[in-house]
This record gives structure tokens, sequence and C-alpha cells, in this order.
């Protein structure tokens, strides 16, 4: 069964959305691009230790499925998603968890409390108002549950990639840490992660800035070859975790306060 196209997967509790985020960039993301794959090794580093089973996990954002997919196969759980975005929960790769399209503002009382881990993997640097974001998304989380947030880093890095993929900000180790803290959580761990790839990424700025808007997020996330793709990945391992040295992106599990 092609899972990606099975339209029936979609419990619909809230009606479609347009969201701050590039169509484009999910025809590019798969479960074999590098940067899916060493974000997916950051957040099991930061998961060590931690008994995954019988914990009841969301996704917010959970867009294609890659991150459901990840956990799948990695832990061998389903993890519930949640996204207001139809065309990227029609692409869903994942096999074991339910879809749902769900507006989290509308805090409906079957979810409240519902999970012990909740992920936000690259979703509050759209988000305008990302306090009201997190409250709402913490009404989903056990009194002692965990929230795991990844986020690019850095607004010296900020580019025409991040203005055509609906990013609104990025953030420092310190900001995203006192961004949860605000709201209730103990940092337990948090990272930047892709140090290694910075020159990457302040090359792209350069040259993404003479390119056409439509041309913009192909040009700046798909790797010319499977050669470089592996050879971008190996790169990116070139780092200690954790570290609070600099990064591409930051990444932070924070647990809630009883």
């Amino acid at each position: 069964m092609n899972h990606s196209s099975d339209k029936n997967r979609i419990e619909f509790i809230s009606q479609p959305e347009p969201v701050s985020m590039a169509d484009d960039w999910f025809a590019i993301a798969n479960l074999d691009h590098f940067w899916i794959r060493r974000r997916f090794q950051v957040a099991t580093r930061l998961l060590r230790g931690i008994n995954l089973k019988g914990c009841a996990i969301g996704e917010i954002g959970c867009g294609n499925g890659l991150v459901q997919r990840q956990f799948e196969e990695r832990f061998g759980t389903p993890v519930d998603g949640h996204d207001l975005n139809l065309i990227s929960l029609r692409q869903n790769v994942s096999r074991l968890s339910p879809l749902r399209c769900y507006n989290i503002f509308e805090r409906r009382p079957e979810f409240r409390q519902r999970y012990d881990l909740l992920l936000l993997f690259d979703v509050l640097e759209h988000i305008e108002d990302d306090d009201a974001f997190l409250d709402a998304a913490l009404d989903m989380l056990q009194p002692d549950g965990r929230l795991m947030v990844n986020v690019p880093a850095l607004r010296s890095l900020f580019s025409a990639y991040d203005r055509a993929a609906g990013h609104v900000r990025r953030y420092s180790l310190p900001e995203l840490a006192d961004r949860l803290e605000k709201h209730g959580l103990v940092v337990e761990q948090a990272t930047y992660w892709g140090l290694s790839l910075l020159p990457a990424l302040w090359i792209r700025k350069r040259i993404l800035a003479g390119v056409k808007p439509e041309q913009v997020i192909r040009r700046g996330f798909s790797p010319v070859n499977r050669v470089v793709n592996e050879g971008m990945l190996l790169l990116s391992k070139v780092e200690p975790l954790p570290q609070k040295v600099a990064g591409t992106s930051v990444m932070a599990l924070g647990r809630r306060k009883v």
C-alpha cells in the first residue's frame, strides 16, 4: 500500500489551512537527505537514556512524516502527527502513525495532557507569535512530559532561503532555552549542531541573494547528487555533541516542571 497517497489515513478534526511553509521543500526533503538524517542523529543523542517504550508521542507540524517514520524505524513506536498543511499530510511517509489535520489553538479536551513526549521539529521559526504557539502546544503535554524542539540557529545566517521557506526568525541556544524556561520547562539537554556546515550556509547566503525566488528552495536545500549528499552527511558529523559553540541549528529537550 502506498501510504503517502492514502487520503483515508488523515483524520480531519480541523479545516486545512495555509501555513508559512514552502511546499517545494516537501518535494526535496526525504529520508535519504543528509540534513534529515543528521537531525535525527542529534535527536537520538539527546534522547539517550530515556526509555520511550510505552510513551505517548506526538508531533506538531509533522508535514510529510519524515520524523514519524524515523521514530517508527528506530524505536518501533508510532508518533501521532498533527498538521494543517493538507499537501504535506497527503505526502506523509509514516507507516504506523495516526495523521490528524488539527489546529492546536482549538485546545480540544481529548488532546489535553495526552503526550509524554511532544516533538516540534523546525516549526517554531515559522510562527510569528511563538509564545502563544508554545502555550497551545504545551496544553497537549503531560505534567511531567518532555518537549523536544529543533530550530534554525543564528540570526546572522538569515537569508533568502529563510524567507522562501517561511521562516520569521532564527534562534540562538540561549534564546531557545529561555523561551522554553519561560513556559515552565526545565532544559535537560540543549545543543547547537551543524557546526561544520557553517561555511556552506555562509556561501549559500551569498549565492541565493541573486537567485529567483521560485528557485531558492531547490538551490538552497537540494544536494547536487548522491555523492555530495553522503559527503555532506560525513561533514555534518564532525562536531562533538552536545556543544554550545555554534551551529546551523539548535535542538533542546525540556521537561515540564511537576
